[in-house]
């Protein structure tokens, strides 16, 4: 997974990611989704998988434009993709718990000057 991808969009979609990057200071390295497996067969009479569970496939599901994307994910990347996605869903949970705790004292701080224009003589 140490190889990057090449190409007129790839680089647009780095230079992009390093602009919001470096503007929000964001890490770098997370990961949108979900990383679930699915057991397919093979299709091999003499194979395990005919009757058993079928071989494992990995796949990363996340949202791309609007769009549902899944794609495959070899075994060798599994245990790594893993931790950035739970380190993404955890990046995402504080970020929506900062801005709903920013809404909340939003909130409180109209209340109070509410208040305080009652009180005033």
């Amino acid at each position: 997974m140490n190889g990057l991808p090449k190409g007129p969009e790839a680089a647009r979609l780095r230079q992009r990611k390093f602009e919001l990057i470096r503007r929000f200071h964001l890490p770098e390295d997370l990961l949108p989704g979900c990383l679930s497996v699915s057991h397919t067969r093979c299709g091999k009479p003499t194979c395990h998988c005919a009757c058993g569970e079928g071989h494992p496939a990995w796949s990363l599901t996340f949202m791309a434009r609007g769009r549902k994307r899944v794609e495959r994910i070899p075994r060798a990347w599994v245990e790594q993709v893993g931790r950035r996605v739970r380190a993404g869903h955890e990046f995402q949970d504080a970020l929506r718990e900062v801005l709903t705790a920013n809404a909340e004292l939003l909130v409180l701080w109209r209340k109070q000057q509410a208040l305080r224009k009652s009180k005033a003589p």
